[in-house]
């Protein structure tokens, strides 16, 4: 083990020893420093985006020290420590490498996929068989997932087994048959809050579905469109501050005008 991780493990024994350690991180367990790996992750996925390799480091620290945590908590109470973790993980990815470290030939990174896949299912048919429970196409699929991550794990699986449509076309059949489910709901003498969150859970499930058949990751893609609402939102402010005003102060169409001539200097088609 290296230095530096003997150095962090260590100190992360400090951390939580009883005597003397950090009062908040003695009161953590696993539920409570779970939402901090969450946003932990995100974090280093924001760094990558940026393109700042120092804040990537900076973060994959940060991302580093709750897995330390979670094996210091494991330490105490007799289920497992780091070496534990690190070993299960280096026997996994030897299982599921044989190409690397066994006999079988995988040429392409397709080829790698579907053996991927294969070893995968397989280990989900074992463990539905331990636990006496029939095997699915969707074992491991957590409900804790965020929610576009999960829809989209949900169609991969069910596409593997033939459950998927073959054309984008078919997919904005849907949508359109969605929308219109949804606008009723909208529409209907008494509206419920129940009904259109129904309706429109389908609408983004069946966009997500869009999303996969055409190569593009739902998430990747909101994202962009969250930095560039932001970005120009932002210009509209600014535009009106050059006038002296604020967006309170503005009405829609004064805003609208602004948001227009935001897209046409950044986008001349203004597509």
């Amino acid at each position: 083990m290296s230095d530096n991780l003997s150095r962090l493990l260590d100190i992360m024994a400090k951390l939580r020893d009883p005597d003397g350690g950090c009062p908040w991180d003695l009161e953590q367990d696993f539920a409570t420093i779970a939402p901090h790996t969450i946003e932990e992750a995100y974090e280093v996925a924001d760094a990558i985006q940026s393109g700042d390799m120092m804040a990537v480091k900076d973060e994959l620290g940060d991302l580093l020290f709750q897995s330390v945590f979670y094996a210091q908590m494991g330490k105490e109470r007799g289920l497992f420590d780091f070496d534990a973790i690190a070993g299960h993980i280096a026997d996994k990815m030897i299982r599921r490498h044989p190409h690397v470290f066994g006999e079988v030939s995988v040429t392409t990174a397709d080829d790698q996929v579907r053996h991927w896949e294969e070893l995968k299912a397989r280990e989900r048919a074992e463990k539905a068989a331990a636990s006496g429970k029939p095997p699915s196409a969707l074992d491991g699929v957590i409900a804790g997932l965020p929610a576009l991550t999960r829809a989209i794990k949900l169609q991969k699986r069910a596409a593997r087994v033939g459950f998927d449509w073959t054309r984008a076309n078919e997919i904005l059949d849907k949508i359109e048959e969605e929308i219109g489910e949804l606008r009723v709901e909208i529409t209907a003498a008494t509206p419920t809050k129940e009904r259109m969150q129904d309706e429109l859970g389908d609408l983004l499930f069946a966009l997500v579905n869009l999303a996969r058949r055409l190569d593009i990751d739902p998430e990747t893609a909101l994202r962009g469109t969250n930095a560039k609402f932001d970005r120009r939102f932002r210009q509209v402010e600014a535009g009106l501050a050059a006038q002296g005003r604020s967006p309170e102060g503005a009405n829609l169409e004064e805003m609208e005008a602004l948001w227009v001539e935001a897209k046409r200097r950044e986008r001349p088609d203004n597509a």
